[in-house]
């Protein structure tokens, strides 16, 4: 029975600080790439990220004043050293191709001790990391490729004439198609876009939506009958997928600031549930409809900043919901598959599952108030 304490005190624990880590950090959902070619025959790439994050080898989830002020007390030396340093890891993770060759460039930080102390995004490196090298003759396409350790990016090319091709939005890990140097760049194949999209839609869920993971996993914590439990996944399916089509349509439109409280507040409704019922009855499936309608507005504010490939909507859309759908099977499998181990340990299975709604709640709660605040 000890042990059964310290697993759900550790489980629950693990919970709160996962919801709860520190916050003032740097809100790059994505990452946002320039690339500029110019009549020299160069070529310049700006790429807005977590500097001083990258620099120290942490997680851009730290808080970003600490982060500054720990690079900002370093002798000049040791700033150069981590610099150079820095400059190393982004030749390793960032690639620019020309014709599927891979270009040398060299990297500046342009902000470096130019943001003020009392700046939103503190930072002593910037935001800004700039690469520079030159075209090469007769090159006729450029590529650009970013490691996972990096937010999905937004790329957008600029040609030599000052025009902007349509920006391309790549899940982490991925290659950007090739772009023409000079005259307009072929549009993607669906096939092409939707395995873009189908990837980034996981990815929402997994490793990246802590919100959407929690409530689908307060579904399965209490529902754990798989009758019961697929029609609750099918009912939060039907309405997400309704109320995202809707708004990538530009039919219906809420600010984030609404949303986004309202999907922390489900959650804490479920979990708390949980606690409370022994098992889910019917009026349970209309309410995860109705929460279904709010988490599908959360998802179209993640697509409304995704951009949109030319003629692809619909391909896109699909594929992003598909995604999702695959990411939350995954949750499921993973909770079913951990409480069954549990019960074979034959550890309180009743307990595990009010223990972990009470964080569940706990985190939510917390998420509640600071995104109304």
């Amino acid at each position: 029975m000890r042990a059964a304490r310290a697993w759900l005190g550790g489980a629950v624990a693990a919970l709160v600080l996962a919801g709860t880590a520190p916050g003032f950090a740097h809100d790059f959902a994505f990452t946002d790439v320039t690339l500029r070619l110019r009549g020299d025959a160069t070529f310049q790439v700006d790429v807005v990220a977590d500097i001083d994050a990258l620099a120290l080898g942490v997680d851009a989830s730290a808080d970003s004043a600490e982060l500054a002020a720990r690079i900002a007390s370093l002798p000049p030396p040791e700033q150069d050293a981590l610099v150079a340093r820095l400059a190393d890891l982004l030749r390793r993770r960032l690639r620019l191709r020309f014709d599927e060759t891979p270009a040398s460039f060299a990297v500046t930080l342009p902000e470096r001790g130019q943001r003020p102390a009392e700046a939103v995004l503190p930072s002593t490196l910037g935001l800004i990391a700039r690469l520079e090298g030159g075209v090469p003759n007769g090159a006729r396409t450029v590529s650009f490729f970013a490691s996972r350790a990096f937010p999905p990016v937004r790329l957008t090319v600029v040609g030599k004439d000052g025009s902007a091709r349509p920006v391309q939005v790549l899940a982490r890990g991925d290659t950007s198609t090739a772009i023409p140097l000079t005259g307009e760049a072929a549009d993607e194949t669906n096939l092409a876009v939707a395995r873009r999209f189908l990837r980034l839609g996981f990815s929402h869920i997994l490793p990246h939506g802590l919100d959407h993971v929690l409530f689908v996993l307060g579904l399965a914590l209490l529902t754990s009958r798989p009758g019961p439990l697929v029609a609750q996944v099918s009912a939060f399916t039907l309405a997400h997928t309704f109320t995202l089509a809707l708004a990538v349509y530009g039919v219906v439109s809420l600010p984030a600031r609404v949303v986004e409280p309202l999907i922390a507040a489900s959650i804490v409704y479920v979990a708390v549930e949980n606690v409370f019922r022994a098992r889910a009855g019917w009026m349970r499936l209309a309410v995860v409809f109705a929460f279904g309608l709010l988490h599908g507005l959360g998802f179209a504010g993640v697509l409304s900043e995704l951009g949109w490939p030319a003629g692809r909507r619909l391909a896109a859309l699909i594929a992003f919901n598909v995604g999702v759908e695959l990411g939350q099977l995954a949750v499921i499998a993973l909770a079913l598959g951990a409480l069954a181990a549990a019960g074979r340990a034959r550890l309180p299975r009743r307990r595990i599952e009010q223990a972990l709604s009470l964080g569940i709640a706990a985190v939510a709660l917390y998420w509640t108030v600071q995104r109304i605040v």
